[in-house]
């Protein structure tokens, strides 16, 4: 059987670790089976290890394969929708709770690498950049909000010439500096966990795609050459889970978004760009994320393709975004372009919960799945050991079906992404 290569990309090509693992062609018996070796399956994995449950990967692809080997790298503190949202949803009392999570799967991503030891070039302090006033204004108002739930030391506001000393261009008129973002590799972050699994003795099992699930006291998960016998499921799979629980993709939609990478800058070249080597995103509704690799090449990304079709030429439509906010590299040598897929939901939200009693799943980061997904593992490490009090507020949330269904939710998000995107380019 020939293993799944993972796509072509900077990040596999720089990978700490390209070994395969066998893929599943047994029965085995476990405490938890985790579906997908991606950030949630592997945050999973390692805390449920670290409380003494003995646990079983199955991974469809490669570990780190979907969007957790492919994303940014950028460590983005809170949710897609901020805490004034939940707030006005959940009332002030729950929102509480959600305020003190907001930053947590940072400090998780750290207190991993740290007692690990895991290698993913690991930088600190990221920015978001104001285009125009109304953005800037934006930013004053979040970090006020973060401020109320307790977040006062790390954010910073950058006026005109502090946004400068961060990001050497004329687009942005100021920004919002926390010092507890980052930016990682994010699939050698991924490699990482999953040795630190094995090392805990869990076992992963890659190119073992699930087929099915059966329900029951001890649900059983089937491959196509093997199956694991559970106390408990974890779902996993997030963009990538496909058919395999309708119920999951009903409220949910596959989404791509494209990354590039120039030629390596040098030390000079990239130090003029970004100073103070913070990842950086704009304030756009359909938003730019740059940053610097660990050789000085600049990792752009951006857009949104509704529904996770692949474009036909990714540097057509990223080149143009990192020319605009640096006119500077004109005629830089782009040496990789790749593509690949998050899962939205309508209200932005994660969707989390329990199908019967011993399947759960957390899903749709909408994203901002570097960060959530390490909390994620954490809050389903606690409802298996009967602390569900956080994991329920978020299975609390309320989520909806896209307008029109499965057919028309990708042309009424491109629509609404049309809308926000004008609004954007006005400065409305």
């Amino acid at each position: 059987m020939t293993a799944t290569a993972h796509t072509s990309s900077y990040y596999a090509d720089s990978a700490n670790d390209s070994r395969e693992r066998n893929s599943l062609s047994e029965v085995l018996e476990t405490d938890v089976c985790v579906i997908g070796a991606g950030y949630t399956g592997l945050s999973s994995a390692l805390h449920l290890l670290e409380a003494g449950f003995k646990v079983v990967v199955l991974e469809a692809a490669r570990v780190g394969w979907g969007a957790s080997g492919r994303n940014g790298g950028q460590i983005v503190n809170s949710y897609s929708r901020d805490l004034d949202v939940i707030e006005s949803t959940v009332g002030k009392a729950q929102a509480k709770l959600f305020g003190e999570m907001a930053f947590e799967g940072g400090r998780i991503i750290r207190e991993r690498i740290e007692k690990y030891q895991i290698d993913c070039d690991l930088k600190n302090g990221g920015v978001f950049a104001a285009i125009n006033r109304k953005q800037m204004g934006h930013l004053q108002q979040q970090k006020a909000l973060w401020e109320r739930y307790g977040h006062t030391e790390q954010l910073q506001l950058l006026d005109d010439a502090g946004i400068r000393q961060v990001v050497n261009t004329d687009r942005y008129i100021g920004g919002l500096l926390d010092k507890s973002g980052g930016h990682i590799h994010p699939l050698n972050l991924a490699l990482g966990e999953a040795r630190t699994v094995e090392s805990l003795g869990g076992k992963i099992f890659e190119d073992s795609a699930v087929v099915r699930i059966d329900e029951g006291e001890y649900p059983i998960v089937h491959t196509a050459n093997g199956q694991v016998k559970a106390r408990f499921v974890v779902v996993a799979g997030n963009a990538y889970l496909g058919k395999l629980l309708p119920q999951l993709a009903a409220k949910s939609m596959p989404c791509g978004t494209q990354v590039i990478t120039t030629e390596p800058l040098g030390e000079e070249l990239a130090h003029s760009l970004l100073p103070q080597d913070y990842c950086v995103e704009d304030c756009n509704y359909l938003l730019d994320y740059f940053r610097l690799s660990a050789d000085k090449r600049l990792i752009y990304g951006g857009g949104v393709v509704y529904g996770a079709r692949d474009p036909e030429n990714i540097k057509a439509i990223i080149l143009p975004k990192l020319l605009k906010t640096f006119p500077q590299l004109k005629g830089v040598r782009i040496d990789y372009t790749w593509t690949g897929n998050f899962l939205l939901t309508l209200s932005r939200l994660p969707q989390v919960g329990r199908i019967g009693s011993n399947i759960y799943y957390s899903q749709g980061c909408s994203g901002h799945g570097v960060t959530y997904t390490h909390l994620a593992g954490k809050l389903i490490a606690e409802v298996l050991t009967g602390q569900a009090e956080r994991f329920d507020a978020f299975a609390s949330l309320p989520h909806y079906p896209f307008p029109g269904g499965h057919a028309l939710r990708v042309p009424f998000s491109a629509l609404g992404a049309w809308y926000y995107s004008l609004r954007d380019k006005l400065g409305i």
